[in-house]
């Protein structure tokens, strides 16, 4: 069971209304709702204010943090756009009915709920401003209060105001960006710790910065997005490289353009091919794969298809 809560608001009566949050967590609950396929992914409660019909309080956003984390989900995972709020004492959520922000849900209070709960992983991602201080006591500031199964990517450090640009939130726009595809490995798996690469990378160094915290054994998926090519084929790099080092051999008939092109060669360069524009191999002794096979020079794996190639071996694709 994989399970969900996303809140985004845009309705504060007593502070500064926001735009864009109540947009942000429904492109967020759509990813996550589905893999890249149409298979189901998680199961999402939505929870967005959008005027005075919708507000919704501090207690009722701490409630429904409880029902995520209690139960023994395999993953659940929280998403939060709105206000944040800091002082000496802590952080905190700002929920619809917050009139100062230290009346917010604090981020001790939620890291009680989350370290507390039974659901195996637990995923926070939060776009608000200080956002950085959830995991951090503030009763010792060099202590995190991580529990095992547990990450935490925000939008920006403790002291940081969350940006935008053109009317839109950075760091959601980049989570999506990321869980579209732009973060997925060549198995089209998603993982925390490749949404934080791709955030981070995407972001300049004197601006906003993501933060990341973990504890965990190892990251789950949090959506299949597309593979760039067929499992069956990327499995074929151990059956085609028998042996770290190993130098494919082509000659002409491997080009499917040459006068002496065979086709079963040429289903096998295809493969090589999709190999070469993922990274996967370079050619040997020759500027492009057309010349390595015109040639007869030779293909060899990268680091990145030394690492495909021993996870097919194990059996592990």
């Amino acid at each position: 069971m994989r399970k969900a809560l996303v809140v985004g608001i845009d309705h504060y009566p007593h502070i500064t209304p926001l735009a864009g949050c109540v947009n942000d967590a429904r492109a967020v609950k759509a990813m996550l709702d589905r893999h890249a396929d149409g298979s189901v992914n998680f199961g999402t409660r939505l929870m967005v204010s959008t005027g005075p019909q919708d507000v919704f309080t501090r207690k009722e956003l701490k409630e429904a943090v409880r029902e995520l984390f209690a139960d023994d989900s395999e993953v659940a995972l929280f998403y939060f756009a709105g206000h944040g709020y800091i002082e000496t004492t802590g952080g905190y959520l700002c929920a619809g009915d917050c009139e100062s922000g230290d009346d917010g849900l604090a981020l001790s209070e939620f890291m009680t709920l989350a370290n507390e709960g039974k659901a195996k992983n637990k995923i926070m991602m939060l776009d608000s401003c200080y956002s950085g201080a959830l995991g951090t006591s503030f009763i010792n500031r060099d202590v995190s209060e991580i529990s095992d199964g547990m990450t935490i990517l925000t939008a920006s450090t403790k002291g940081q105001y969350a940006a935008e640009v053109n009317g839109g939130v950075v760091f959601t726009g980049l989570l999506l960006h990321a869980l579209g595809g732009a973060a997925a490995n060549l198995l089209g798996d998603v993982t925390p710790g490749a949404v934080y690469a791709h955030i981070d990378q995407s972001l300049a160094a004197w601006g906003q910065r993501p933060v990341f915290k973990t504890n965990v054994h190892r990251f789950v998926s949090l959506r299949r997005a597309e593979p760039p090519f067929l499992l069956q084929d990327l499995r074929r790099i151990s059956e085609l490289f028998p042996r770290a080092g190993f130098e494919f051999p082509l000659d002409p008939a491997y080009e499917p353009t040459h006068e002496t092109a065979d086709p079963a060669k040429n289903a096998v360069f295809a493969i090589l091919q999709q190999y070469h524009r993922n990274g996967l191999l370079v050619p040997v002794g020759a500027p492009h794969m057309w010349h390595a096979a015109v040639e007869s020079k030779a293909v060899k794996l990268t680091a990145l298809g030394e690492h495909y190639r021993r996870l097919a071996v194990k059996g592990l694709i």
